[in-house]
């Protein structure tokens, strides 16, 4: 058994990054700081009865990624319901493009973007249209 069962996003900002994700995914948080003795709060990602993982948002504890940067860790990329308004939102937090949105023929819609802590995620439309 080797199933992913929680993430942590490690932040330079807790308000900002709570506020950039709570904005574009509609993630609630749970302040778990005084269990992991720093500012550590638990992310609520959406209906525990629907599949997918919750996680944190935790104290960046060393320099953040530098721009271009190849990544070196692992990316989280959310399952969205629409892309374009998705990525409107992410612009309108302060968020930025990675990489731009593509088609994965016959299957969905990707994109990799970078939030507002520096940090790289993707977002993902199914979509058996897309090419």
């Amino acid at each position: 058994m080797g199933r992913l069962v929680h993430f942590e996003v490690h932040v330079d900002d807790m308000e900002r990054a709570k506020k950039f994700y709570g904005e574009v995914f509609g993630w609630s948080f749970q302040d778990w700081s005084d269990y992991a003795g720093m500012p550590y709060f638990g992310a609520v990602t959406g209906d525990e009865n629907e599949p997918g993982i919750n996680g944190a948002l935790m104290q960046r504890q060393s320099p953040p990624p530098e721009a271009n940067q190849a990544l070196n860790g692992f990316a989280c990329t959310m399952g969205v319901d629409d892309y374009d308004t998705t990525e409107a939102k992410i612009f309108e937090n302060g968020g930025k493009v990675a990489m731009p949105k593509y088609a994965l023929p016959g299957m969905a819609w990707q994109g990799y973007y970078i939030d507002t802590e520096g940090n790289v995620f993707g977002i993902h439309q199914p979509d058996a249209n897309a090419k």
